[in-house]
């Protein structure tokens, strides 16, 4: 015999399934734990999230307004003046911007917005820049250079359904 023939399941980790209706002495007999009579006691219910029990339901009460975009883009904002903190000629990116905790994600998109004045020569890449943000880094002798914006839906062009369709027969 192998060591596998002489392993158990412990005590208490393998519990039975409740056998609903069958019999008093099951405990769950009678009405198989349903209570009694009602919508949820019978057959074949199907209850919906939110169900009210007839009563008109509160999602089909209150009123629906506005949208929310699914395309969106956010960007984490970052003031010029918090850039005075890096030395000159320092290369700033979202990774040491995430490191000195001026943003929250270094994946995510960064702006960099033109409140206050800079004075030393820095080189800042980020996603997006405000006009006086521009200015105010080549004012001071330092570079701006954008980062490519992530897509943000991937569409399939007509061509590829196509070829798809001829490669599966259809």
């Amino acid at each position: 015999m192998t060591i596998i023939d002489y392993l158990r399941v412990p005590k208490g980790a393998v519990k039975k399934k409740k056998r609903k209706g069958r019999g008093q002495g099951s405990g769950h007999g009678k009405t198989a734990c349903r209570g009694h009579k009602g919508q949820s006691a019978r057959g074949n219910t199907k209850k919906y999230k939110g169900m009210e029990g007839g009563q008109m339901p509160l999602i089909r009460r209150v009123p629906k307004r506005g949208f929310t975009n699914k395309y969106r883009r956010c960007y984490q904002i970052v003031q010029v003046e918090r850039l005075s903190v890096f030395s000159d000629k320092d290369i700033i990116n979202p990774a040491l911007l995430k490191s000195r905790r001026m943003i929250k994600d270094a994946a995510g998109l960064v702006k960099i917005l033109g409140l206050g004045k800079l004075k030393k020569q820095i080189d800042v890449h980020a996603h997006a820049f405000s006009r006086s943000a521009k200015a105010a880094i080549e004012s001071a002798g330092g570079k701006t250079v954008l980062l490519v914006k992530p897509s943000p839906i991937k569409r399939r062009s007509s061509n590829t359904k196509k070829q798809d369709q001829s490669i599966r027969g259809l």
